[in-house]
């Protein structure tokens, strides 16, 4: 893909407004928005290209930012990122919009996943998208005032007047939350027979979290579903905007709640990149070690609650008592268990404690056994099994067409992990396998995240054996704060030690985008700098946003006990959907 831009002028000609050169190196093109669906469709379909899926979608509004390198004229900006398996590529397309409450064509005949997407667009900036079969908002209520992401809306609750809830608005809240099917692009009827609509959530145990799925069946089968989400919305984008870059940090950890400083490392991985911080590779061995026992950690809860879904209670209390252990672990080491926010730019937040070996050692043998024994529990079952082999199938076309990633692309036999195929922070040096499966069922996904346990038993073990020795943090004056020795020696540094304490560092102007294999899936970071203490726009992608817009699709002629057994095997968390 070396000629890509040379390819794509030569090709789309008046469409392309020129390329942008990116922190990241990430090819990027910007092209008129009455031309955008005739690009994505010829990058997707071109097998010379090969960008099959639809990464990301999101907007920027540009009409604070000063520092924009000599892009077009845009009030806000619309950016596709896609991606090419095949090539191992990426490729940013972005739109410029000139208006303040602009609109373009929607691209969901291109991209099914769009939809979903540009709801988010459309509900964050006001942004419309032409032709868009169910055009509204998606995270805030339908009662909302305003568009959240645009500029002039605040980002502090105390910005804000207090609540009131006038009799007026409470019953205008309550006719917005009855359904209606044909707004949720649901037929009413079937034939000639009526369909039942029936609500699973917003408070179903198997939804795992507050999330409503309105369903249309026809007798026992379903017919349609339509999902309404955003209950567990927190702002957590908006809030990057306000927050110093270090300051940040542990708003992260509650993104996946369960994938605690995996979420850090997403982060910080992009904001190293703008800043060109290298980090030490003590850290960087450091930070792999605890990004494993989290993955272990959260494959534990989903492994026990999928089991309860499908009606064995056992399972969980022994997964979590397992799940306990390691978050003895986390805690020695960091002094935090689920949300210990221990990742910094340039490193970690201190160095291991003396007996860290110890602990670790024990589990390694002590797990295994374990796993070999759920194997018996719940994989051989004959009634998990049952309820789950041919259950919630799609094919790997299907999944790269609605974003999905992680186990359930690797479900469908494509070994796509990043830790291979984009090493980041010294995985290339690992020696593990990539758990695939062939059928793209239930009890596949559940197959390979089950490897992957092991997987991660052997990157911990690599971890203990040939751990570094060295700094933790990285040298780099924009790391925060520089390392306490120095400040004692060198003025220079102990200046710049309370600066970035009182201020945080300010990155230098620019985009960077980085994704890691977190353990639901790919998750992103996109961060923009003005050159200021805080970002000007960070925009998370994360997997459970993709996978759950798959679900209809997934629940269509099948039973709810079939949807339970869907929606387990996903191994969704409402606050990374939502976020």
């Amino acid at each position: 893909m070396a000629d890509l831009l040379i390819d794509a002028q030569r090709m789309f000609g008046d469409a392309m407004v020129m390329e942008q050169t990116t922190t990241d190196q990430i090819q990027t093109i910007w092209v008129q928005k009455d031309r955008v669906v005739q690009v994505l469709r010829r990058l997707k379909e071109d097998p010379s290209y090969g960008l099959t899926m639809l990464y990301d979608l999101t907007a920027i509004d540009e009409r604070m930012r000063h520092k924009r390198h000599d892009q077009p004229r845009s009030l806000f900006t619309i950016v596709y990122q896609l991606l090419s398996v095949e090539k191992n590529q990426y490729l940013r397309v972005k739109v410029p919009l000139l208006l303040e409450y602009d609109s373009l064509p929607t691209v969901v005949s291109v991209f099914a996943n769009a939809a979903w997407y540009e709801r988010e667009i459309f509900d964050m900036f006001g942004i419309k998208f032409e032709g868009h079969p169910h055009l509204r908002r998606i995270l805030m209520p339908e009662s909302f005032p305003g568009h959240p992401l645009r500029k002039e809306h605040p980002a502090r609750a105390t910005e804000l007047g207090p609540f009131v809830l006038p009799e007026e608005k409470q019953e205008l809240m309550q006719h917005l939350l009855q359904c209606r099917p044909e707004e949720w692009g649901m037929k009413k009827t079937k034939g000639k027979d009526e369909l039942l609509f029936l609500n699973l959530g917003p408070q179903h145990p198997g939804t795992h979290g507050i999330l409503r799925i309105i369903l249309a069946m026809d007798g026992e089968e379903i017919e349609d579903a339509a999902l309404d989400i955003g209950f567990h919305h927190r702002g957590a984008e908006k809030m990057g905007e306000r927050q110093t870059w270090h300051g940040y940090i542990p708003y992260t950890d509650r993104i996946d709640y369960l994938g605690g400083v995996i979420n850090n490392l997403a982060y910080l991985l992009a904001v190293e990149q703008l800043g060109g911080i290298e980090v030490p590779l003590r850290a960087q061995v450091i930070r792999v070690m605890l990004c494993e026992f989290f993955r272990l950690a959260s494959h534990l809860v989903w492994y026990g609650t999928f089991a309860q879904d499908l009606g064995s209670l056992s399972p969980v209390f022994y997964m979590f008592n397992d799940r306990e252990k390691i978050l003895n672990i986390i805690e020695k080491i960091t002094g935090g268990r689920m949300h210990p926010s221990w990742f910094r730019i340039g490193g970690v937040a201190h160095d291991l404690p003396p007996d860290w070996q110890t602990s670790i050692k024990e589990f390694l043998l002590y797990l295994p056994k374990r796993l070999d024994q759920y194997d018996s529990l719940v994989m051989k079952n004959a009634i998990f099994r049952a309820r789950t082999i041919g259950v919630g199938a799609y094919t790997r076309d299907e999944a790269l067409e609605w974003g999905v990633t992680g186990p359930g692309l690797r479900a469908t036999g494509l070994a796509w992990d990043l830790r291979k195929k984009r090493p980041y922070s010294g995985y290339e040096n690992f020696d593990f396998e990539i758990p695939t499966a062939e059928n793209g069922d239930c009890y596949d996904r559940a197959v390979v995240r089950i490897e992957e346990m092991r997987q991660s038993l052997r990157i911990i073990e690599q971890c203990l054996e040939n751990m570094p020795s060295g700094h933790v943090k990285s040298d780099n004056v924009l790391t925060t704060p520089p390392r306490k020795d120095q400040t004692l020696v060198h003025i220079e540094t102990l200046i710049n030690h309370f600066v970035n304490v009182a201020w945080g560092p300010a990155m230098p102007a620019g985009e960077s985008f980085f994704a890691i294999e977190a353990s639901k899936g790919s998750n992103g970071y996109y961060v923009i700098s003005d050159g200021s203490t805080h970002s000007y726009r960070t925009r998370i992608r994360t997997p459970s946003f993709p996978h759950l817009q798959m679900v209809p699709k997934l629940a269509r002629q099948r039973s709810i006990a079939d949807l339970m057994a869907i929606l387990g095997s996903v191994d969704f968390v409402l606050a990374d959907l939502d976020r």
